[in-house]
């Protein structure tokens, strides 16, 4: 008899807990549903700096991203990512007589955390039956560290990062989502390339431009997936 009463004090309570969860879950739901996005990005960085003054495409190197995404309405979204992947470039091959003096390369790797805005140009809402994609631009806020290969002076390897840039995201088939997007990061480190503007040494092949700074760019390619529900336990 005892254990009948508390198998059905057990269910009860179990009921009552579900019950409370749907209660609490079911506003936020609403609120929440077609709003959020978990979505995963690949691609690869660039790097410009003292070693690669301009972009060349052959300095891409690997990189992903994993993000959350939430739009509030069909104007805004409100994203945060973590990032990681390699920039590298070499002097070799470089038209300029003092880069192919110099004759330097470098290989970093690079992680960082952003949390940034997007505005939409066009309505980006959950349509059923309509071509649901826009255009975009996006800013915002980041940290980054990073490990360079070689690392020949006692410098700072992590610091702020501003993101930047433009991107299209388009709506395949509910839930799934796929983007492309192109973002500058603008640092305040000379030492992406262990070439800062500090001299490590009187030799002035070996010491960079203290008057600039590293930067690096990121291109991928996203998938993301939207939640419509929030389920209850039973």
């Amino acid at each position: 008899m005892n254990q009948i009463h508390k198998f059905s004090l057990h269910k009860y309570l179990r009921s009552v807990t579900a019950s409370i969860c749907c209660f609490i879950l079911f506003p936020l739901s609403a609120t929440f549903a077609q709003r959020v996005e978990f979505g995963a990005g690949l691609g690869g960085f660039n790097y410009k700096g003292d070693i690669a003054p301009h972009l060349r495409l052959k300095f891409f190197k690997p990189g992903g991203s994993l993000f959350f995404r939430y739009n509030p309405n069909s104007a805004l979204s409100l994203r945060a990512e973590i990032a990681g992947g390699l920039i590298g470039a070499k002097d070799e091959g470089s038209k300029d007589p003092y880069q192919q003096v110099r004759n330097m390369s470098f290989n970093t790797r690079i992680f960082e955390g952003s949390a940034v805005a997007e505005y939409n140009f066009l309505d980006y809402e959950d349509r059923r039956f309509a071509v649901n994609w826009t255009p975009y631009v996006f800013g915002g806020i980041g940290l980054n560290t990073f490990k360079p290969e070689v690392k020949t002076g006692d410098y700072k390897t992590s610091g702020l990062v501003l993101p930047y840039g433009v991107g299209i995201k388009y709506q395949i088939r509910r839930p799934w989502n796929i983007g492309i997007e192109y973002g500058a990061r603008k640092t305040f480190t000379d030492y992406l390339d262990n070439l800062g503007g500090d001299p490590a040494s009187t030799d002035k092949l070996m010491q960079g431009d203290p008057s600039t700074k590293d930067s690096y760019y990121y291109l991928r390619f996203s998938v993301t997936y939207t939640f419509y529900r929030i389920f209850c336990p039973k």
